[in-house]
C-alpha cells in the first residue's frame, strides 16, 4: 500500500500545492520563498526519510507567518490522508538531535488528538527572512491538521540556527518512528480499536 497524501490549498493568503510520501527515501523539492523554512522542510524530510514536494506562494511582502503557518496545515492534512486509519503504525516516537551546542527533543504520539507543547525560550530570533516564534506555529498547525501530540523541549543551545535545526531534525526522525509499520501490530496501537 502507497502512503501518499497530496493537498491543494488556495487562500487569499497563500496558494500551496503539496506531496509528502511516508516511505520515501529523503528526498525533498522545497520552494516557498522563505529559504530559512526551506532548508529546514528539507532536513525534516531528510531525516525523516520522507520524500516531499512543495511549492508555496505567499503574501511575504507582509511577512512568512502565514507561508509558513498554511505549509503546516497541507503538510498536516497530507499526513492524514497518507495514513488513513493508521493501522499497522507504531503511534508513539521520540528524538533527541543534538546540532553543535544545541540539544532538541521531539516526542510525539499519532493519536488524532492535538496538542502542542513548545518548551523552546530561545525561540524570539530572526534568521534571514524566518522569524524563530514561526517554528512554534508551524508545529501548532501541523499538530492540529495531522491529529499528533507533539512535545518539543529544547535541553540546550544558544544558536538560534542550530536550535530550529535541530527541532526540524528530531521532528523527522521521531515521526519516521511513529509511522513506521510494525508487521506484530493487528488493527491500530490502541485498546479504543482507533485512532
Amino acid at each position: 500500500m502507497e502512503r501518499v497524501g497530496s493537498i491543494e490549498r488556495k487562500t487569499t493568503e497563500t496558494d500551496i500545492r503539496l506531496t509528502l510520501a511516508v516511505d520515501g527515501s529523503g528526498q525533498a523539492v522545497v520552494t516557498t520563498g522563505v529559504g530559512f523554512f526551506d532548508h529546514m522542510l528539507v532536513l525534516f524530510a531528510r531525516h525523516g526519510l520522507f520524500d516531499l514536494e512543495v511549492k508555496a506562494d505567499g503574501d511575504l511582502h507582509i511577512d512568512a507567518h502565514h507561508t509558513v503557518e498554511d505549509t503546516g496545515i497541507v503538510l498536516g492534512q497530507a499526513l492524514a490522508r497518507a495514513l488513513g486509519d493508521k493501522r499497522g503504525i507504531r503511534r508513539y516516537g521520540t528524538a533527541f538531535v543534538p546540532m553543535d551546542e544545541a540539544l532538541a527533543m521531539v516526542a510525539l504520539d499519532v493519536s488524532g488528538r492535538p496538542f502542542l507543547q513548545y518548551d523552546v525560550e530561545a525561540a524570539a530570533c530572526v534568521i534571514g527572512s524566518y522569524a524563530g516564534e514561526l517554528t512554534e506555529e508551524f508545529l501548532r498547525a501541523l499538530a492540529v491538521n495531522a491529529g499528533l501530540t507533539i512535545h518539543v523541549r529544547l535541553l540546550a543551545g544558544r544558536n538560534a540556527h542550530h536550535i530550529h535545526e535541530a527541532i526540524f531534525k528530531a521532528l523527522g526522525r521521531a515521526l519516521a518512528e511513529a509511522t513506521r509499520i510494525d508487521g506484530r501490530i493487528v488493527g491500530v496501537m490502541s485498546s479504543k480499536g482507533v485512532l
